[in-house]
């Protein structure tokens, strides 16, 4: 979608009449349906004037093309500016241009991120010449003129307010391959940016080129195909057991149904195998030329699978395959042929931060003809997670969907002990089962600790020996801010002074490839890191936020004992709702272990009960 076209000349006269931010506008009200914030309005003006300047002295012929905030295919996220034409040699080439006010930045320790004030403060984002180069990739990869050769982009940065500095953060070596690929210039360097846009372009006849960019066919390219079905080839992590193969194959089946919009609901408890069934599907999928996404409410989840499937330039490639469910208010109807939801149960409605739509299970049905999800509706850990069978099959109805449901059972996670998953449903009353009294010893290793330190001491052991290893809590202590010194689990929140405990919450910086960084041993993890993903063993510490009537044996949850204070929000008088959030969240860290799980529970009764609900001799 294109919200501003036209020749070099005709972009030019729109910048000299002050017309071009009216004109942006009045397309971005018509094609996207909402007004344009005033600051986005004053950028448009401010950075068109420059740009004009640019292709005004860069020599470029009259007929080149201009699109200005050009929409990716499928994304909400928008090109500033691209400018199209012939080079010397007769190429059909294009430029995009990343355009940034900023007057000054610090770098990072992180890849292709800085920092600089951005939205009222000062925050962490990509690199200018990276957010240029993931576009060109992008369009490398799924737009069809552009992976057959027709067309060949390029792409660069441009900070026209930004004096360089010596040294220039935005040029440290960290930064070297993203510069290379996108070069990067400063409000000093317009003859150098000229010549770049004139040896690229500067022949003309771009508006057929810019044609050719929007009516590009959008499917993924064969190289990126190739790259992710060579990630299954000879990977026994990838492979179906038993009732897995017989839903991929089920799954499989329905979405290459061309006739009928479909919902496939695949439901299955943790270690049931839906990761590895939903990531098959995205590989298989792929390959039969669908245009197929997978979408992960979570963002740990979604970035420690990019960084155990791909490394270096290729990651970035796959980030373009692995989507937020926050991404798709913008996107047209039925533009996907397949889209894959790991995690349904995490989908948010409207008051989820940093959403703006109303219901993303909604939206992620409409943008797509074939829709597969995987859920649990026991892992559902705050109010704003909507997602649930029952509204997947709601808003399917809604779109005359036809619904395909199948569940797993088999339990591969926890050393395939399907009977321990079965108790902590129980022991939890989370739903009754069959173990009420514990399961066999053989097939899962489980410890309940009567000190912490002990707990941490022997998943740090687990560590050492080469089993992947993880203390999580619940969230029963505060969590500092980065703003009030703790962006790198500097501080101890996580704190018991009867032993002499304490260590911090996982680190801000690594963020969410926690769960795989060396550093991650000395820090607690929580839901929101781990939710999803899997370890050798886990360490879980049980807070005060769960607490146990024994009378009644009921347990309950306090409103203060709980730190989470979205995931409590408006809660305060349905407290029965918040503890089974609470109980939710345990279940979910007490299945995080493939071979085994050690506890210590901050609260006595419930250590006691959990004590009495298996076989003491089994389990001391």
């Amino acid at each position: 979608m294109i919200l501003y076209k036209g020749t070099a000349n005709e972009f030019r006269e729109a910048v000299d009449t002050n017309q071009i931010a009216d004109i942006v506008e009045d397309k971005f009200l018509e094609k996207l349906g909402r007004r344009v914030p005033d600051n986005e309005r004053r950028s448009w003006s401010n950075s068109m004037s420059f740009m004009e300047k640019i292709v005004r002295r860069s020599g470029v012929a009259d007929d080149c093309g201009v699109m200005v905030e050009y929409v990716i295919p499928h994304t909400s996220k928008r090109i500033d500016f691209v400018i199209a034409g012939k080079d010397k040699e007769g190429n059909k080439n294009f430029i995009i241009v990343e355009l940034k006010q900023w007057e000054k930045a610090n770098s990072t320790e992180s890849d292709g991120i800085v920092s600089t004030f951005v939205g009222g403060g000062v925050r962490e984002t990509p690199h200018p010449s990276y957010q240029a180069n993931s576009y060109k990739i992008f369009l490398e990869d799924f737009n069809e003129s552009v992976s057959e050769g027709i067309l060949s982009p390029f792409a660069c940065a441009y900070l026209h307010n930004y004096s360089e500095k010596n040294p220039e953060p935005l040029k440290g070596s960290i930064y070297e391959k993203e510069i290379e690929k996108a070069p990067l210039y400063f409000k000093d360097d317009v003859e150098k940016l000229e010549k770049f846009i004139n040896d690229h372009v500067g022949q003309g006849s771009g508006l057929d080129i810019l044609y050719e960019i929007d009516s590009g066919r959008i499917r993924p390219s064969k190289q990126l195909v190739d790259h992710v079905m060579s990630m299954f080839e000879g990977n026994s992590s990838f492979t179906l057991i038993d009732e897995q193969k017989v839903a991929f194959e089920t799954a499989k089946r329905e979405a290459l149904k061309t006739d009928k919009k479909t919902v496939v609901i695949v439901k299955g408890g943790p270690g049931t195998g839906k990761s590895i069934i939903s990531v098959n599907l995205l590989g298989h999928l792929l390959n039969e030329e669908l245009n197929t996404v997978f979408v992960a409410p979570n963002s740990s989840f979604r970035n420690v699978m990019i960084e155990k499937l791909s490394e270096g330039y290729t990651k970035k490639r796959l980030k373009h395959l692995f989507k937020s469910s926050a991404g798709f208010t913008d996107v047209e109807k039925e533009a996907f042929d397949v889209i894959i939801v790991d995690e349904a149960h995490r989908l948010k409605n409207g008051t989820a931060f940093q959403y703006f739509g109303d219901n993303q299970a909604e939206d992620i049905i409409e943008s797509s003809k074939n829709t597969i999800f995987f859920i649990d509706d026991n892992q559902a850990i705050r109010p704003e997670d909507i997602g649930s069978v029952s509204e997947l099959k709601r808003i399917a109805e809604i779109h005359n969907a036809e619904v395909k449901e199948m569940e797993l059972t088999a339990q591969f996670r926890c050393s395939g002990a399907e009977g321990y998953v079965n108790w902590l449903d129980d022991v939890l009353h989370i739903e009754q089962t069959g173990n009420y009294d514990g399961w066999d010893e053989e097939d899962f290793d489980f410890k309940i600790f009567s000190n912490p330190n002990e707990l941490h001491d022997a998943i740090k052991e687990k560590n050492a020996e080469g089993s992947n290893s993880r203390l999580l809590a619940g969230y029963a202590w505060k969590w500092t801010s980065a703003k009030k010194g703790n962006p790198d689990a500097e501080v101890d929140d996580v704190e018991m002074p009867e032993f002499d405990f304490c260590m911090p919450w996982n680190s801000r910086k690594t963020g969410t490839t926690w769960a795989i960084e060396k550093d991650g041993i000395d820090q607690v993890g929580c839901i929101h890191t781990s939710q999803g993903l899997e370890f050798d063993y886990v360490g879980i510490i049980v807070g005060d936020d769960l607490k146990l009537d024994k009378e009644n044996l009921e347990y309950y949850t306090e409103w203060d004992d709980y730190k989470d204070s979205m995931g409590k929000r408006n809660m305060k008088e349905n407290l029965d709702r918040l503890n089974k959030y609470v109980r939710n969240i345990y279940k979910i860290l007490m299945s995080r272990g493939m071979k085994g799980c050690y506890v210590y529970f901050q609260n006595k009764e419930v250590e006691d009960y959990f004590r009495s609900r298996i076989d003491s001799k089994k389990h001391e």
